[in-house]
Parts: structure tokens; sequence; C-alpha cells
């Protein structure tokens, strides 16, 4: 076989003006065969509905990438890609609904941004009155804690996992379901056959693979799939974005001494606004909360760290009798996309020197820290937004306000809102119903997309985005993909009241 090898234009100005040339003359012949192009509407002043191909860039160097043969690597009847709290739930629900699945994740663990992040809070909202969701997220959640994998949180009922145990309790979770795992694996690109997707290429140390699956469910967080297959998604401009936050953990604290100060200084709810006008329905002002912040004040006033370091505050979690304090939310980064690789990597590396003013602050200031130090970063940053899919159904800030009710609903999620200073704690009772149009993105068949880029706007992705709720719609749409093809229709077609029916065998809590 003649060998391709790839074609790189080194000429002085840099550019394939040929390739360039190529690219306008096959658009100009779609559109005289009456191809519709990609359409790119405002929808407001913050966001935009975009396709990948809205992105792609006609200037500068490119490389023209021979076509050559892929390996597939396996088959499936359902690939789920990424292992975080969605990811894991859907999985879980397509193999208990009889299905062949696959789950794939980047990292060497399953457990997403509870073990990648550290964030070990999957539902830190549980105070008296709450009505919580049922289903694979609870379960996960008690399975660690029979086995020894959760510390309480301060102040309300609510479990706080160990974020490296949790490790343990998800390869458990998959290991017994008969799911089969895949690790160290990061898509690429979608297989698309016109308007329906047919797996993923991935690439891994085995090289550039390809899977094939009858369905495939999007669990990336940031609607990479959804982005790859050429779905409508929305994106906040930068500047409005949620921060994104380094996690760290520290060793060495008095745990006594640390409890006994945050008693004397008692933090609530209301101490969140001192530093931006924050939305409340006022019942959760005086709610007990483990915040620090006037702390860093104090540290930079005595020249503990430096005057510029900003964005420093937040909540502290667990405390273990070995002394180590873990899932310290205390550094944010602004103006991050999480999409941008330039973007991510200058967060990666500052949020460890922000975390390291962290910590000095606390030893400076903090009755119980004086002879703290860290202990780990998360493996990774916590991304609270980015893409979301434009779907069959858009959740509004009314919906999640107002106890929605839809006659696709595939799971309830309290009136938790917690983002673009909103903090709506559920101590009323009150929930709503989660639709199934909300995974569904209407250009692409079969693929299903859970976590916190389901499609919605800005106030309702503040409680979308939040881990139980993700686990909500990893369920259903793990029920929902294995139901289609027991009935032999794409995912746009499948009954609800077949999936309904299931979701409720599984033990989801549906109105």
């Amino acid at each position: 076989m003649r060998k391709r090898y790839l074609s790189i234009d080194l000429s002085q100005d840099g550019e394939d003006e040929m390739y360039k040339y190529e690219r306008r003359a096959q658009r100009m012949i779609g559109r005289w065969a009456g191809v519709r192009g990609p359409s790119r509407k405002r929808t407001t002043p913050e966001e935009e509905y975009l396709t990948k191909e809205d992105l792609n860039e006609e200037d500068g160097d490119v490389i023209i990438e021979p076509a050559k043969p892929i390996p597939v690597h396996a088959r499936c009847d359902v690939l789920v890609v990424g292992g975080g709290p969605s990811g894991l739930s859907a999985a879980l629900a397509a193999r208990r609904t009889g299905a062949d699945v696959i789950l794939m994740d980047r990292f060497g663990c399953f457990g997403g941004v509870i073990t990648t992040v550290g964030m070990e809070t999957i539902a830190w909202y549980r105070y008296e009155g709450c009505v919580d969701s049922q289903g694979i997220g609870v379960e996960m959640e008690r399975l660690a804690a029979s086995m020894g994998g959760t510390i309480k949180w301060p102040y309300n009922d609510s479990e706080c996992l160990d974020a490296d145990f949790f490790k343990v309790v998800a390869d458990h979770l998959v290991t017994t379901s008969g799911i089969r795992p895949l690790l160290h694996s990061y898509a690429v690109d979608a297989i698309m056959e016109e308007d329906t997707i047919k797996g993923i290429i991935l690439e891994c140390k085995s090289g550039r693979r390809a899977i094939l699956a009858q369905r495939v469910i999007d669990c990336t967080g940031d609607a990479d799939i959804a982005y790859f297959a050429g779905a409508e998604y929305r994106k906040t401009k930068k500047d409005q974005m949620m921060g994104v936050t380094t996690v760290i953990n520290c060793a060495g604290v008095d745990k006594e001494k640390f409890i006994d100060y945050t008693e004397k200084n008692p933090a609530t709810y209301r101490d969140w606004s001192r530093t931006w006008d924050q939305e409340t329905s006022g019942k959760e002002d005086d709610l007990r909360s483990p915040y620090l912040d006037l702390e860093f004040e104090k540290a930079r006033e005595m020249g503990a760290i430096p005057q510029e370091t900003q964005n420093l505050g937040g909540s502290w979690s667990a405390l273990s009798s070995a002394g180590e304090a873990t899932n310290l939310n205390l550094v944010h980064l602004m103006n991050v996309d999480c999409t941008d690789v330039e973007d991510i990597t200058k967060a990666e590396m500052e949020g460890r020197v922000q975390g390291m003013h962290a910590i000095q602050a606390l030893k400076a200031v903090v009755p119980g820290f004086e002879n703290a130090k860290l202990r780990n970063f998360g493996m990774t940053l916590g991304v609270r937004d980015s893409r979301k899919i434009i779907g069959r159904h858009n959740l509004t800030a009314d919906e999640v306000k107002n106890q929605a009710k839809f006659a696709d609903s595939i799971g309830t999620f309290p009136e938790f809102i917690d983002g673009y200073n909103i903090l709506i704690i559920p101590t009323t009772g009150r929930y709503f119903q989660v639709p199934y149009g909300c995974l569904v993105p209407p250009k692409v068949k079969n693929l299903l997309v859970a976590g916190r880029c389901v499609a919605g706007d800005k106030v309702s992705h503040c409680a979308m985005r939040n881990m139980m709720a993700c686990t909500v719609t990893g369920q259903g749409a793990g029920v929902a993909a294995a139901v289609s093809i027991k009935e032999g229709v794409n995912t746009h077609d499948v009954s609800i009241d077949a999936v309904q029916a299931e979701l409720k065998q599984q033990g989801v809590k549906i109105d």
C-alpha cells in the first residue's frame, strides 16, 4: 500500500491558499445544491446559539491530515462518555435496563468532579424541609457511607464524600454491574451518518481508536460530543461566566481548635453577600454556613499574603480526626473559558499559586491552621460553566423557581439554585420536575446529553449544574437510551411512558 504523508505548507506567509480555496468552493457548491449552512442566532446579550462550524478558523496555518484507517476498539449498545456523577448514573441505568454499556473517561478513575476536582459534596443543601431527588445519586452516596467513605457535612444532614475513596466506590459500582470500563481515553470526534451519531473517535495510549455504539450519551460536562456532532449549543460570554475553582486539601489541622473558632465566629449565608449583590429568598440568610472570607482580608492587612490576591474565600467542609481539611473551596478564578486550552492552562497554574496564598493566609489568621500544610490539589479545575446544548426543551428560570411539571419528567430536583449571585436553599419542600426534552439535541439522533450541559438558560443552569441534578439527568438518559434500543426507535421518538415506567422501577421519583 502506498504510504501517505502529512502535507504542511512551509511558505513564508504560512498560508495554504489551495486549501482555503477548496473550502470556499465546497461551501459554494453546497449552497447551490440547497444545503443549508449552520445558523448563528443571538439569544441574549450574554449568550449566542452556536455550532462547531461557527467557530472554524479560516485564516492561519493549517495541516491537512490525510485519510487513514482507524481501528475499531469496541462496539456496544450504549456508550457513555464521561464517568462523573451523570456518567456513572447513565451507565448504571442503561445497564440495569438491559443494555451492553461502555463507560469511558479521560482520567485514570471514575467519579468526575468528585474524584478529579475533590468536590466532595454531592448534595450539601439538605437543610430541614428539603424534598430531595431519589435514584442512583442517593444510592451512590449511601453506598459510600456503608463502605466508610463519608464524613458528615457541617450544619445539616448532608454527607461529605471522601474524594479518593470514592474512586473505590465508583470502581465497585462499575465492576459489579457489568459495565465495560475504559479509562485514559479522550474523546476527540463524533462518528456521524447524516444526522445520526454512530460512535466516537478517541485518543489513548493505544493510539487513535473508534468505538461504535447504537446510542451515545454525552456526560463530558462541556457538551464535547454534542459539539463534535454539530449540535447547537449556547455559551455565556467569558467575562460573565461563573468562575473556576482550584480545590485545595490540607493536612496538619487541629480540628478541635478550628471548630472552636468557627463556633465563636459563626458564618451564615448572609455573609456570602458581603462582597457581591446576592439574590436570596430571605430564608437562607440566617442558616449556618461553613464559610471563610474576612480571614483573607485580615491576612492581607497583616502582610501575610500579597495585596493583589483576589477571589480568595469560600467554603470548607470535611474535617478528619487525622487533621485533614479537604474540599477547601477557597480559590476562584474568573474570566476563564475551559473550552479554550490556553485559558485552562493558565488557570491551572494560577490556581496553584493562589492556593498556596490561601494556605498561607489560613496559617497566619485561622486558629487550628497554624501547622497546616498542603496535602494535595485537585487533579483538575472545578468548572461551573461552559457549553450548554440547545435542547428540544430549554429549561428556564421561571420553571426551576416555580415547581414546573412536565409530561416527559425523568425525575425531580429540589428548588436549589446556586450561581450567578443567586442562592436559593430548598427548605420549603418545593421542587421541580426535570424534562426529558432538556437532554435531547433536536438535530442529532441517538445522542443524549446529561450533566451540567443540559439545555437551559443561565438561572436554570445554576440548578442543573449541581451534582445530584446531574445524577437525575444521567439516570434519565441511560434509561431512555436503553429503552429506545428495545423499541427499535431513535432517541427522539422513544416512548416516554416506557422510560418513566423503567425509572420508577429503578427507584426514581418522577412526580
